[in-house]
């Protein structure tokens, strides 16, 4: 049973790559990006042997708890990351619980992400190559700290299962997850900051953390080559002890998982309220923007890039703290609506099987690309006005709002008129409704990539006219330049909001057929 399940792993990764080509060309570049961070990581643990062993152990105590606190959460903030062996598959299955346990952890080293911590744990035995006992130590505690990473995963994974069934924890976590992520920038500064200020912070750290189960099966190498035996056989009865704690709180929230059906709240919302739909005209265009816009407030995927525009400021302003220059601060208008604007450019792949509704009513391609645009620019209009304007206030600099003002208003009209063309004419897969925004889809990764970056390098061109007024403005300091720049961003973006418009309903009336088709395979 043990190879089965492992066989049925490789089965669907080998099927997903005849499926798609994309999925095939994103695992050799995914491939290739793993082999260089563990050829640099590899590198970096030899020369460290040459080091002082304390700095060799403070390095690879830190960098080994931060795996493990990696594979412990991100499943529970990424839920549907490589879940084909997903422990609510074997509900219906009377699978052995040892064998189910064993065949699921081996089936976790399956794939990048397991053959990657596999191999770096390993390679962290070149720090202590010049210790025999250390060396042999390490070799031992590697394959520990590996099948300690795969029943950490394993052990959040089951136990989020039956809050996974739940819509609410799903949009929840999905939003949420994204926080950490924008503010990565204010977070490493805070962090850098801290260990400049406190020198002993650092070591202290260490110490806490080996004796800790994150951290004390990657301090015993470390320990026999500093000739700490006493404490080196403590930290690796943590380590194990450890282990076995996980594999049985694993076993208990699978047993749970395995009997316990998922289940869904029930919604006591009052029912006659229509919401957006009663706020928009009754047309066609309003229903589809209608329906937009409830995506946009309830639905993770959107709602990431709701929560990630105040917080874009915030990174920006501590990224520009540290040369305490904060005149960038003045462009965050264009900035926001050059990702605001594209950002309809996959509705319909976002749509995945709901877009029949489009296609049995007879919705004209015309009317769809309004009510998707009109969505889009109730929430990012506003949002590029305030981000425009709001600087000025803290800042001062008045002169520039004209040209500032023109290079945001022309983006975001010509970003709008460019993402009507854009998914009405490539569609690519995306994470399906209700899942996680951060779940990549097999083999989107190579077209997303280059949809994206081609839509995007497009937009600039089709928005240089006013960028380049805009810079002769502020570089000239005459107040003409900038008055053209908004004149030309309004004008020249209206028109190019309306061309494509009417260019992607054209593509859409053409291809309604296919798109239903495009958006079908992606279950």
């Amino acid at each position: 049973m043990v190879a089965h399940l492992v066989r049925l792993k490789l089965t669907l990764l080998r099927n997903g790559f005849k499926r798609s080509p994309w999925q095939l060309v994103g695992v050799i570049l995914g491939g290739l990006y793993a082999v260089g961070v563990l050829a640099l990581l590899i590198a970096g643990m030899f020369f460290l042997s040459y080091t002082e062993p304390e700095m060799a152990r403070m390095v690879v105590v830190l960098g080994g708890s931060a795996a493990f606190l990696g594979w412990a959460l991100i499943p529970m903030m990424a839920t549907g990351v490589d879940m084909t062996l997903d422990p609510a598959r074997f509900v219906t299955f009377a699978v052995p619980m040892r064998q189910l346990l064993l065949g699921l952890a081996i089936g976790g080293l399956v794939g990048i992400p397991g053959v990657v911590t596999l191999v770096a744990a390993l390679g962290h035995a070149a720090a202590w190559w010049q210790h025999p006992a250390a060396l042999v130590a390490a070799v031992l505690c590697a394959g520990i700290a590996t099948l300690t990473c795969v029943v950490l995963s394993r052990v959040t994974t089951s136990a989020s299962t039956t809050l996974a069934s739940s819509r609410r924890f799903k949009d929840l976590s999905g939003v949420i997850g994204i926080i950490p992520l924008v503010l990565l920038g204010p977070i490493t500064i805070g962090i850098t900051e801290g260990f400049r200020s406190s020198q002993d912070f650092l070591p202290s750290l260490t110490e806490g953390l080996a004796w800790s189960p994150l951290g004390a099966v990657w301090a015993v190498p470390g320990d026999l080559a500093l000739g700490n035996w006493g404490a080196a056989a403590g930290r690796l009865l943590i380590a194990v002890a450890f282990l076995a704690v996980m594999a049985w709180l694993w076993k208990l929230s699978l047993a749970r998982a395995l009997v316990t059906p998922p289940y869904n709240a029930v919604s006591r919302k009052a029912g006659g309220k229509l919401g957006w739909f009663s706020r928009m005209p009754g047309t066609p265009a309003g229903a589809v923007a209608a329906r937009a816009l409830i995506y946009w407030f309830k639905d993770p995927r959107y709602g990431a890039s709701l929560v990630s525009i105040p917080l874009i400021p915030v990174a920006v302003f501590f990224g520009l703290s540290q040369a305490g220059d904060f005149t960038f601060m003045l462009w965050l208008g264009p900035m926001i609506a050059f990702l605001l604007s594209f950002g309809i450019s996959a509705d319909i792949a976002y749509d995945n099987t709901a877009f029949a509704l489009h296609v049995t009513t007879g919705v004209s391609g015309r009317a769809d690309r309004i009510g998707r645009v009109v969505a889009c620019a109730v929430i990012a209009l506003p949002a590029t006005v305030l981000l425009t304007v709001l600087p000025f206030v803290f800042i001062g600099e008045w002169h520039l709002l004209a040209p500032v003002s023109g290079v945001a208003l022309g983006i975001l009209l010509t970003g709008l008129g460019l993402s009507s063309v854009v998914s009405a004419r490539y569609t690519y897969n995306v994470p399906l409704p209700g899942e996680s925004p951060f779940k990549t889809p097999p083999g989107s990764t190579a077209r997303m990539m280059l949809v994206q970056l081609g839509g995007l390098g497009v937009l600039g061109l089709l928005a240089l006219p006013e960028i380049v007024l805009a810079l002769i403005g502020v570089f000239t300091g005459e107040a003409l330049w900038g008055w053209l720049a908004l004149v030309v961003g309004v004008v020249l973006g209206a028109v190019l909001l309306v061309v494509g418009i009417v260019l992607g309903g054209r593509w859409y009336d053409s291809r309604t057929p296919e798109l239903l088709q495009a958006v079908a395979k992606n279950k």
